[in-house]
């Protein structure tokens, strides 16, 4: 079984352990999880399996969207609903008007500061470990983008958002933000996630129907069609055995890449995906990066129908 299983993943469970709930039904059981959700977070978690695995890099980078609540007026140390409270405040009048122009401004490229409570590591130890034991230290910011944000009053003292954004962003982050704005912070106390790169909620699963299913019932995206974003480019149909053997000549009579470091999947013409390449910003030539096995036409799903995400609105 390769491909990418999507989970709409409750409240209350970590990424990790829908993983694990669902390890001994997959064969071979290699598999892991893009996107790491929060425990009190829900939403579309995608789970590489088998093959999938060695594209996972070229997944993750996708951007997300969002939609969660925003309370007014109460800060936490860990910016969400699961913290300690630090302060409270007054919530001043807001207007539809105000939240639309604000939601402008915090559109676009933009510098981020990880918080205390996160994964990112200093000096090998995450971050949030060293937040625990109440040692907060300089964090680097990291650009992000956020490519659309709107923001609706649901209630004198909350919030409710929808947002579009790139990889690392940190949505705890941006709702402090949004309330430090109005001059009364804020923290997160619902978030769920609604999109990742191609893969949309209405194509997501619960983890209790999943569980239900016997392994090879499980509706998979296979590899070629969670790659959708990526360009295909074609070599002959003796020349995937060598590929896979190392041998990189058929990879000279490729189209050229279009831009420096573009990842592509390499197909034979019989439609078996081989490999994914980068482009070689030196040579301007390809280069493999990963190579992957022999499987079914890519393109169908275990009841031979294509994969059609639906559209990004």
């Amino acid at each position: 079984m390769d491909g990418v299983l999507l989970v709409d993943k409750a409240a209350g469970i970590t990424s990790a352990g829908v993983v694990r709930a669902l390890k001994g039904r997959v064969d071979p059981r290699k598999i892991g999880h893009l996107g790491t959700l929060d425990p009190f977070a829900t939403g579309l978690l995608p789970l590489c399996i088998g093959e999938a695995t060695k594209v996972a890099q070229f997944l993750a980078a996708e951007d997300k969207g969002y939609t969660g609540r925003i309370r007014l007026g109460i800060e936490t140390d860990t910016l969400d609903c699961t913290g300690r409270v630090l302060r409270e405040g007054p919530v001043p009048a807001i207007d539809a008007g105000a939240l639309d122009r604000l939601a402008r401004e915090f559109r676009g490229a933009r510098l981020q500061t990880p918080p205390m409570f996160s994964a990112v590591k200093r000096a090998g130890v995450p971050l949030y470990r060293l937040a625990r034991r109440g040692i907060e230290v300089e964090r680097a910011a990291r650009p992000i983008e956020v490519h659309d944000l709107t923001l609706r009053l649901a209630g004198e003292a909350e919030i409710e958002f929808h947002v579009e954004c790139s990889k690392g962003t940190y949505v705890r982050v941006l709702a402090a933000e949004i309330g430090h704005a109005l001059g009364c912070g804020g923290h997160l106390t619902a978030l769920r996630r609604v999109r990742f790169g191609a893969f949309v909620i209405q194509d997501a699963h619960p983890l209790a129907v999943l569980e239900g299913m016997p392994g090879p019932a499980l509706p998979v995206v296979p590899v070629r069609a969670a790659l959708g974003h990526l360009r295909e480019l074609v070599v002959p149909s003796h020349a995937g055995p060598l590929l896979r053997r190392g041998q990189q000549d058929s990879l000279a009579n490729l189209p050229a890449p279009q831009a420096a470091g573009e990842a592509a999947k390499v197909l034979t013409s019989a439609g078996d995906l081989v490999a994914i390449v980068h482009g070689d910003e030196a040579r301007g030539a390809w280069r493999v990066v990963r190579i992957l096995a022999g499987a079914p036409h890519a393109s169908e799903t275990p009841e031979g129908k294509l994969y059609k995400p639906h559209p990004v609105c």
